[in-house]
């Protein structure tokens, strides 16, 4: 089947063309080795082919400044048709205000009107070939220098009694991560922004916490659905992973997230919350009486019944009676033998009690499970598929794989800190183009010892598993004390991904052959689910192991993107938290090949990383390291590693705000209000009345190209979390460049920018104040049509969604509307699509017409209407 548009195509794009999507290409890529060619940018491809991202509007914004109002907009990959060094080429602009032609603009998608009143009405019309034509926008300007996007808090509440808290935790909310999507198929971006209490936990911290709520917002605050996850989810920046994106390709993005017994959906209209829709639960589990009030949150009691059920099982374990494992607990436990097996319950919990008591304690001070609360170690787990403008569930199937036990054999119990549910709810998404043209949702559950991941594809009725990852179990002599950590896990092709996994995870082309690899860390897997490499070194003199072949290891922090021009191919920039037992503290490696450029040993963990292009007057985008506080820095370094001689930057997340193309930083975290910082201009901005999120981090809630010109939008929350606040460049830039929406990368990456421990999104390409746009693959562009509308009909009467009278009726009236546009007759063309959509709204008897049938006829039908009124 074809896919979907969004909106208005160029009039030149609509009579021809075989698929309904928005396609924009992953570019060529050279090969690794390969020398760098001077040739001009690769061509569009024929329509239908290239990858499918959002059909956008124009993104209009009108914004108040000191010097008049700025004008911002998107240059969308359809009208992009060649470039200059400077710049991209394609549709000019013009600008009117109030209905009088008052700019014409060639060179940027940026315009500032120093004469119009606060009231007035833009209106920027595509111009081709000297003709008007394409996607409008029309907009006033907004009342202050950002737009403050309302949002409605969920209540406070409070988390059962417990041994931390005995009456009970007060806890509120604040917005946290965000999400931006075309939910319903009109072109414009909407928010999903998920809310997490004040008492969110790190995986590795006891206690209960409040409920995560995902909510889904137009741009003027109306609140469209708000998904509860229900006391059975956690919340904590490793539980939840939401994936906003158009997987199906009906021009309406769809949201998967992981679910549990307990999750909730409510739809609102005009303000009013609809009743609240529980999850569906799996047949097998209704068979086995789960429901939806059901509560698996273990209190300090209940974990030491659970641990005594762990025990009491002990001599019936496939590791103990394979003689992997010691075949007694007291063995495990380095104590005198003392009880009988199959071990009695009695003795089980005599045993739990010591593991508490005792053993815990001994191997930490920091291990006290006598308070162990508020953590979910058993119970379904889900995967589900939403609609994301209703909040409809589409489809929940099982989340896998599922956590076997409690993380015993993921490794929680074996090392110092016994923390068990920690290595076993380390959870990971993104999505990624891994057929060159269609998103798939990548799903990943673990990576410090058993390391997976699972990638789906939806086509708007079905999951389907497209490839699995899994490295097995990571092999321990003793799940109580033994060190898992860099040892290969049992299966033969992916064991070595062990420990290489990140907090988060990029879809990037690392080998240009057109589709999406995930890099993972300090490995990558191929786009048919193979392992393309698992990235070793040598450990240098002072490390802990000299000379040995060592794995690069797990980090917090990861880049992809073209940061050397100079040379083919991406790179990826990475930092290490293994300290003495890692061959570098940060390390750059060759993305196709895993081979590391560049690097340099800490012998400590190097906790954050940044790359941008900082400073205009070195090539290529510069890269550093170091800790929140400024120590154990790398200072500011090249794109091939070397040093610059200054201090390196901010690390909590980077923008791309300023006209000549380079990067800032957004620094501020905790109670700090956010800044927009220039290495040499200093402040550009201060976000008044805002902050970022998540601790330390300093993460903004989004920094993505949503609105206006290509450049980024910062968007954090305001104090009291009552609105989103987005701002947006009012800097003059003589750079007209392709909306990054369009770009298949940074479309991914802003889908997984959420995830985990948050990462700035970057194009597939170099992206800087001296990129040569001649150098850059055009994207890949096939519009809305008529002829897409066929396409879809005949494929959907093939697929028996559009049957009987209605079938004949509806292709009548689109080969009529094919026929008038070869003619030049519009209007009459419009006509045609219009009685199509009667028919669609008042089908003849004994016609069918499935839901997902009239969407996507519908919505497709509407974009071609739009464009040629």
């Amino acid at each position: 089947m074809s896919l979907l548009p969004r909106a208005c195509p160029p009039r030149a794009l609509l009579a021809g063309g075989a698929g309904a999507a928005l396609l924009v290409g992953l570019g060529t890529g050279a090969a690794v080795g390969a020398p760098v060619a001077p040739a001009a940018v690769t061509p569009p491809a024929p329509a239908g082919t290239g990858t499918q991202v959002e059909w956008l509007d124009r993104g209009l914004v009108a914004v108040p400044t000191d010097d008049g109002t700025y004008l911002s907009w998107r240059l969308l990959g359809t009208e992009v048709t060649g470039a200059t060094p400077e710049r991209m080429t394609g549709a000019d602009f013009h600008v009117y205000r109030d209905g009088t032609l008052v700019a014409t603009v060639t060179d940027s998608t940026t315009w500032r009107d120093t004469s119009g009143a606060a009231g007035a009405t833009y209106r920027v019309v595509p111009v081709v070939d000297g003709r008007e034509t394409g996607p409008t926008g029309t907009v006033q300007p907004w009342s202050q220098g950002y737009l403050d996007v309302p949002l409605q808090k969920p209540a406070d509440g409070r988390t059962p009694a417990g041994t931390i808290h005995p009456e009970g935790e007060a806890y509120t909310y604040a917005a946290n991560d965000v999400a931006p999507a075309d939910v319903d198929g009109d072109g414009e971006i909407e928010l999903v922004v998920k809310w997490d209490p004040s008492n969110a936990k790190d995986v590795s911290q006891k206690g209960y916490t409040g409920n995560v709520y995902v909510d889904t917002y137009e741009l003027d605050g109306t609140l469209l659905n708000r998904i509860d996850l229900g006391v059975n989810i956690r919340a904590g920046a490793h539980y939840t992973q939401f994936l906003v994106e158009d997987f199906d390709g009906d021009g309406r993005a769809e949201i998967m997230l992981k679910t549990a017994p307990g999750t909730t959906t409510t739809r609102y209209t005009d303000g009013r919350a609809g009743e609240a829709r529980d999850i569906t639960l799996l047949p097998e589990d209704v068979a086995a009486g789960v429901t939806g009030d059901d509560d698996y949150r273990l209190s300090a009691a209940g974990y030491r019944d659970h641990l005594a059920d762990v025990l009491e099982g002990w001599s019936a374990r496939e590791e103990v009676t394979s003689g992997q494992w010691p075949a007694t607990v007291e063995e495990a436990l380095g104590t005198a033998p003392r009880y009988a097996y199959p071990l009695s319950r009695t003795d089980a919990e005599a045993l739990a009690d010591y593991v508490i008591d005792v053993y815990a304690p001994s191997r930490s001070a920091r291990n006290d499970l006598r308070t162990f609360e508020g953590f979910v170690l058993d119970g379904p787990e889900y995967l589900s598929v939403l609609d994301a403008a209703t909040g409809d569930e589409l489809q929940t199937v099982r989340y896998e794989p599922g956590r076997t036990d409690d993380g015993l054999l993921w490794g929680d119990y074996a090392m110092a800190r016994i923390e068990p549910g920690n290595r076993v709810d380390r959870f990971l998404a993104g999505v990624a183009y891994l057929d060159g043209q269609h998103p798939s949702a990548v799903f990943a559950r673990g990576y410090y010892t058993r390391s997976t991941m699972v990638a789906y594809d939806w086509d708007g009725e079905a999951l389907s598993t497209r490839f699995t990852v899994d490295s097995g179990w990571t092999p321990m002599t003793n799940p109580f004390d033994d060190g898992p950590h860099g040892r290969d896990g049992t299966d033969p092709e992916f064991g070595s991904i062990t420990t290489q996994g990140f907090h988060s995870l990029s879809a990037a082309d690392v080998d240009g052959d057109g589709r999406h690899e995930i890099v993972y860390g300090s490995a990558t897997i191929d786009d048919d689910g193979s392992l393309l490499y698992s990235s070793t070194d040598t450990m240098p003199e002072g490390s802990a192991t000299p000379g040995e072949e060592a794995r690069l290891g797990h980090g917090d922090a990861m880049h992809v993107t073209d940061i050397d021009p100079d040379r083919p191919g991406l790179e990826v920039f990475t930092v290490h938290e293994g300290g003495a037992y890692a061959p570098f503290g940060w390390a750059l490696r060759d993305a196709a090949t895993g081979a590391t450029l560049a690097g340099a040993y800490s012998g400590r963990d190097t906790g954050r990383g940044m790359i941008g292009d900082v400073d205009p007057t070195t090539r290529g985008l510069e890269i550093w390291a170091g800790m929140p506080d400024g120590s154990n820095g790398s200072g500011l370094l090249s794109a091939t590693g070397q040093p610059l001689g200054t201090p390196a930057l901010g690390t909590n997340q980077s923008i791309r705000w300023a006209g000549d193309g380079t990067t800032q930083i957004v620094e501020g975290a905790g109670d700090v209000t956010p800044s927009i910082t220039d290495r040499t201009r200093g402040t550009l901005l201060v976000a008044g009345g805002t902050r970022t999120n998540n601790g330390t981090k300093g993460n903004p809630s989004l920094v993505a190209d949503v609105l206006g010109d290509a450049r980024e939008e910062l968007v954090v929350r305001t104090v009291d979390s009552s609105a989103l606040r987005v701002f947006t460049s009012t800097e003059d830039t003589d750079r007209k460049v392709v909306t990054l929406l369009h770009d298949p990368q940074y479309r991914a990456e802003t889908a997984r920018q959420q995830t985990a421990y948050n990462q700035p999104a970057y194009p597939g390409w170099y992206l800087a104040s001296d990129t040569d746009f001649t150098q850059v693959p055009l994207p890949a562009v096939a519009g809305p049509s008529v002829a897409g509308i066929a396409a879809d009909l005949a494929a959907l009467r093939a697929d028996g969604q559009v049957r009987g009278p209605l079938a004949s009726l509806a292709r009548g009236h689109v080969d009529a509307a094919q026929r008038f546009l070869d003619r030049g007759r519009d209007a009459q063309a419009v006509r045609e699509l219009e009685r199509l959509l009667s028919r669609l709204d008042a089908p003849p008897a004994r016609s069918t017409l499935t839901d997902r049938a009239g969407t996507v006829l519908r919505t497709q039908a509407e974009a071609v209407i739009r464009s040629l009124t």
